[in-house]
């Protein structure tokens, strides 16, 4: 694993910013094809010289035709976010252990906080995650009425080689 000085020494030496948007189809679909379209890239990835950042937006428990799924189950829902996750970041060569940062919307917080917590904590030991990543957690109106939980996250990893520059 490479050194926070390593990586931030890759950052410093990089002389351009190449971006991407990133997408995972086989798990969820792109914004803009929704049936009432939204702008904005599932996620972005940047390359500063040979280390990638990941900007991962909000994600929810979406199918991949952009239907809600798991209606009412706050579990199963999490898990799903959880799953279009990790198919993002898989689609960048990433993993959980690359993940930085994590921002986590509930529509109820004070409800489904502790089913949060025992399904993420699960979660994260499946990922054999060490450290864990950097999280708050925000009660918010999530963009569907039957959305319960929407996660965002930063990913931080080295390719093998540096970029063209």
């Amino acid at each position: 694993m490479m050194t926070m000085s390593e990586m931030l020494e890759g950052v410093m030496a990089a002389t351009t910013i190449e971006k991407k948007a990133v997408c995972a189809p086989r798990a969820l679909n792109e914004a803009y094809d929704y049936e009432r379209p939204s702008s904005f890239s599932r996620a972005m990835r940047l390359e500063f010289g040979n280390v990638v950042v990941l900007l991962i937006s909000g994600t929810a428990s979406i199918g991949a035709n952009g239907e809600s799924l798991h209606v009412g189950d706050f579990p199963a829902q999490l898990r799903r976010t959880f799953d279009n996750i990790t198919a993002l970041l898989e689609s960048e060569g990433a993993s959980w252990k690359d993940v930085v940062r994590t921002t986590c919307y509930l529509r109820d917080i004070e409800r489904d906080y502790a089913a949060f917590n025992e399904e993420r904590t699960a979660f994260y030991r499946e990922q054999e995650l060490d450290p864990l990543p950097a999280s708050t957690g925000i009660q918010a109106i999530l963009c569907r009425p039957e959305l319960l939980v929407e996660i965002e996250g930063i990913a931080v990893f080295h390719t093998s080689a540096p970029t063209k520059e």
